[in-house]
């Protein structure tokens, strides 16, 4: 126990995450950029991936490596390919010397009944939303576990946890990325490599607002009916989650604070799937 607690102090002396190197994909905007920034400000190199435009990205890569004087690199990899996504974790590898965190964040949505889905979009979602998060942990687990240290932080969604209409592929890929954190946790278990899903509900995010201005356009309703009764009627704290609460818990799972808490899905979804 002595043992224990001096490992404790010392970690907290320090930033908590100082010398570890991290992968966050889908990381140039929303909740991924919350993650990479929160990363960054406990002592990780991060590594961003993601698209948009590249002077902004750049100067964001910048403003991150200045504010938290740590290494912060870029890939523009596709997610919905797994020769791009092997090759970001070599590149993230010569850059930092290991990969001690993988964030699989990435994801996009398309809503339609299941018989009009289009199978062409349907394919896209499981790649990016699911089959990603594996070929990057694939890409990773053997060092991590060679090391006896890894995190493995799944992006997944309330979603993961219950189903709405209209969202068939996106509910089946976050279903299927809390199943694959299980299988992560258990074969990383003895190796000191853990693995854990953060199902969010809404989170305040550009693209969340967009929505929200779309939707009282659409439907002309006002803003604030939008929010509470469309896209906050079933969180039962009428609230959006902030990016920084996301990032908060990522950091204390990624920390030695987390390191007994593995094959988990945690909801951060005000009350949604209380329900």
């Amino acid at each position: 126990m002595l043992v224990l607690n001096k490992k404790l102090d010392m970690q907290s002396s320090r930033r908590p995450l100082e010398g570890r190197a991290a992968i966050v994909t889908g990381s140039t905007s929303g909740i991924g950029l919350g993650i990479a920034k929160a990363l960054a400000e406990a002592g990780s190199a991060v590594m961003l991936n993601g698209f948009g435009d590249r002077d902004d990205i750049e100067m964001q890569r910048q403003s991150l490596a200045e504010a938290h004087d740590v290494d912060v690199a870029y890939s523009d990899a596709d997610m919905s390919q797994a020769d791009a996504i092997r090759s970001m974790a070599e590149q993230a590898t010569r850059r930092f010397g290991q990969v001690d965190i993988v964030v699989n964040n990435a994801g996009i949505q398309h809503v339609s009944p299941v018989e009009a889905f289009p199978p062409e979009k349907w394919d896209q979602i499981l790649a990016i939303n699911l089959s990603s998060a594996f070929h990057l942990v694939r890409a990773t687990f053997e060092g991590m576990k060679t090391r006896k240290f890894g995190r493995v932080v799944n992006i997944s969604s309330a979603h993961g946890l219950i189903a709405s209409p209209f969202k068939a592929a996106y509910v089946a890929a976050k279903h299927g990325i809390v199943g694959f954190t299980k299988v992560v946790a258990l074969e990383g278990a003895e190796a000191g490599v853990t693995s854990n899903a953060i199902c969010p509900g809404y989170v305040w995010t550009p693209l969340v607002e967009k929505q929200i201005d779309d939707q009282a356009k659409s439907h002309k309703i006002p803003r604030e009916a939008v929010i509470r009764d469309v896209l906050l009627k079933n969180q039962p704290n009428k609230r959006f989650a902030a990016v920084e609460e996301i990032g908060a818990l990522a950091v204390f799972l990624c920390s030695e604070g987390g390191t007994s808490i593995t094959g988990t899905a945690i909801p951060v979804d005000g009350g949604w799937t209380a329900h």
